[in-house]
């Protein structure tokens, strides 16, 4: 982050927001602007149309001046704001974590329908007992590998209202920022558990084939590969997230490997990939033990998440989709 002392201008004369947001509008462009000028003004769409010509607070010019600024030095546009939405989840995020990008979410939705495939309930959790913390106990257990800022985590807790959700990682500043999500996430952070610790062996023993999913988005980025990131990913946002080892594989293998003996019989893994290793991961996937792998496409019709199935028989009816 770039340090950046205020110029006079900006600590002293008065501005609207409307003059703002085109002052920065000339550096960054109109949709960064928009999002920069929304951050600052604590305003969202309409309410910052209507609000255009009301006069910015004392230090709003200051603290845009600096963002744009640090925008304008290449740091990501996320870090920038501080936080960013994933599946209608406003999430914190800064350096110590990725960005969340829409191929996870992708991946998150994934694992939500390979849940509700095996009969898990989706919606608003049933309360009972007293007061807005009281909600129906949890009944089945997914986790969420390598959580980083805890995005998926709060996905799968927020669209299934009857699991306990694990969130793992081995990176205690990603804990930390997860922590920070998870705290301000309202009711169903009652049912997200934090661990630290590298993938499955962050868990405890009692749920050793108990989790009925597990969802990873591991490293997935061979070293070599890492040369050619742009330098707005490679210069900003944690290797240890990004970069896998010589084959990119690494991560892909060792989740696979150890997966089948945490899951239900009947279990799902859900892991997201590089395309060009979609053929590579499914034989992973066959040669760990599981029964069924495919792989699902992004939303540019990219081969993007492994999905492996312990088990080939379907449950409640539902059949696996090949």
């Amino acid at each position: 982050m770039i340090e950046h002392t205020p110029s006079k201008q900006a600590t002293e004369k008065k501005y609207t927001w409307r003059e703002l947001q085109r002052e920065v509008e000339a550096t960054v462009g109109a949709m960064e602007a928009r999002w920069i000028v929304e951050t600052v003004s604590g305003l969202r769409g309409a309410e910052l149309f209507t609000s255009h010509d009301e006069s910015a607070p004392v230090g709003a010019a200051a603290r845009i001046e600096a963002m744009v600024l640090r925008r304008a030095a290449g740091e990501p546009l996320q870090y920038v704001l501080g936080d960013w939405e994933f599946l209608g989840i406003d999430v914190f995020v800064d350096p110590r974590v990725l960005i969340p990008r829409p191929e996870t979410e992708v991946t998150a939705q994934v694992a939500i329908e390979s849940a509700a495939a095996l009969g898990a309930r989706r919606g608003l959790p049933v309360r009972r007992g007293r007061g807005p913390w009281a909600v129906a106990p949890s009944e089945f257990t997914v986790v969420d590998l390598g959580t980083g800022s805890g995005a998926i985590a709060l996905a799968l807790a927020a669209e299934l209202p009857d699991a306990e959700v694990w969130a793992t990682d081995v990176s205690e500043d990603a804990l930390a920022v997860a922590r920070a999500n998870v705290a301000g996430a309202g009711s169903i952070a009652t049912r997200i558990r934090l661990a630290h610790g590298d993938w499955f062996g962050a868990l405890p023993d009692h749920l050793r084939g108990r989790v009925r999913v597990a969802v990873a988005n591991p490293p997935y980025i061979a070293a070599h590969e890492a040369e050619s990131l742009p330098p707005e990913v490679a210069d900003h946002e944690p290797r240890l997230a990004l970069v896998s080892g010589p084959t990119g594989l690494e991560a892909i293998e060792r989740i696979t490997r150890e997966a089948p003996e945490w899951l239900e019989p009947e279990g799902v893994l859900v892991v997201e990939i590089a395309p060009h290793q979609s053929d590579a991961a499914a034989e992973i996937a066959r040669s760990a033990g599981f029964a069924q792998a495919r792989v699902e496409r992004d939303l540019t019709a990219r081969d993007r998440v492994l999905v492996a199935r312990v088990s080939c028989c379907s449950l409640g009816g539902v059949p696996w989709k090949s």
